[in-house]
């Protein structure tokens, strides 16, 4: 296990109809002017936002509004919520949503303070100070509740990039499994695929020696593949949505992490999909996931592909062609993603397999490698894109 830091200041606010405490944790962490970031309508129809709000005039806080973050959000919306916080002299936002609304409140926080362009962070800039921002959950999946990291697509440029800082984690993230309940199974399972990349990325790693948090993110991948069932049969399910919710934020404040290099190649290769094709991330994962698994088996020994199909899948385990067992592995994965109704190809998310090269480009290789369990190179890219739009 290799040495390291681990901090994780969020507060978490865990518990069916907790959002009517907003209020409360925004004056307690603080904030006296509140900008609230959503989404769509759906926050406004359900009543949460009423709800909210409602919870923040309680305890006397001014409150302004910015809704229309879009999934894969976009540069546009952070500039406009970056003057709106200097208009509004906003000392605090609280972003209502999924992890596009999150990461968008992460930005706008970042810029709301820096005399630049805020893409400065998403371009190798590390912020040294932002707005504080919490949350209130609506999506299980991308783990921006608890984490340091935001990700957003540029306007013009199509390019999808994270900034980092431990100043973007939430003061504190209120989790509500009931209010996950409205959303389509389809949503659901995006979420589900999300939070088991989470795992995978950080459990593919040539660490030695790491078996407490091998076994952390094994147990919640088992934990996904039973209660990503249950859920999908019954979508009111409760105690089935506060399980996959708890996978989400313990999958990415990287507890699990911890003591171990970590992959991303797979995050990586989908972001330029997801930002070319407007594909749900989940959806983008479900596809490249599985590809990228497929082409690092044939490019290591297959021991730790090997050791996931058994003790996650249930494969038997082949000491004479480890293998044999690793590539059950992976079509168990897909055969799962496939049972809660994911796509597995490019055909699938709308994606074209002459944009391969495009998709390569905007991976900004070069003539490098892209590090990571298996190092991949160019050739390494466009095999895996291959593997994903059934050319291989």
């Amino acid at each position: 296990m290799d040495s390291f830091d681990f901090y994780s200041p969020t507060y978490f606010v865990f518990g069916r109809g907790r959002e009517n405490e907003a209020g409360a944790y925004v004056k307690k962490f603080g904030g006296s002017r509140v900008l609230v970031v959503y989404g769509g309508q759906s926050a406004k129809k359900s009543g949460l936002l009423d709800r909210i709000q409602a919870s923040l005039s309680t305890a006397g806080l001014y409150t302004a509004e910015l809704g229309g973050v879009r999934p894969n959000p976009r540069s546009g919306i952070v500039y406009e919520g970056i003057s709106l916080c200097r208009r509004e002299r906003i000392d605090f936002l609280l972003a209502v949503g999924g992890g596009s609304v999150i990461d968008t409140a992460k930005a706008i926080a970042m810029g709301a303070v820096y005399d630049g362009d805020f893409w400065d962070f998403f371009s190798g800039k590390v912020p040294e100070a932002a707005l504080p921002v919490g949350t209130v959950l609506t999506i299980a999946a991308s783990g921006s509740e608890g984490s340091p990291d935001s990700i957003i697509t540029h306007e013009q440029t199509l390019e999808k990039t994270a900034a980092e800082a431990d100043c973007l984690r939430p003061k504190f993230s209120i989790l509500d499994p009931a209010l996950t309940e409205s959303l389509s199974p389809f949503q659901t399972a995006c979420g589900i695929t999300d939070i088991m990349s989470h795992a995978f990325e950080r459990y593919f790693t040539n660490t030695p020696h790491v078996e407490t948090t091998d076994r952390m993110l094994e147990g919640v991948l088992l934990a996904m593949l039973h209660e990503g069932r249950r859920v999908l049969e019954d979508p009111h399910d409760y105690d089935a949505r506060a399980n996959i919710m708890r996978a989400g934020m313990v999958c990415h404040n990287d507890i699990m992490g911890v003591g171990r290099r970590q992959d991303w190649n797979s995050h990586h290769l989908e972001h330029v999909l997801s930002a070319v094709y407007d594909c749900a991330h989940g959806a983008g994962l479900a596809v490249i996931m599985p590809a990228w698994m497929r082409y690092c088996v044939e490019h290591h020994d297959g021991m730790r592909f090997a050791q996931m199909a058994s003790r996650v899948f249930g494969c038997e385990m082949d000491f004479s062609d480890p293998k044999r067992t690793a590539r059950a592995g992976v079509e168990a994965f897909r055969a799962f993603l496939r049972t809660i109704g994911m796509p597995l190809s490019f055909e699938e998310i709308g994606a074209d397999a002459k944009d391969i090269p495009k998709l390569v480009e905007m991976n900004h290789i070069g003539g490098g490698v892209t590090g990571g369990y298996v190092g991949l190179d160019r050739q390494a890219h466009f095999e895996i894109y291959e593997i994903a739009a059934g050319m291989r």
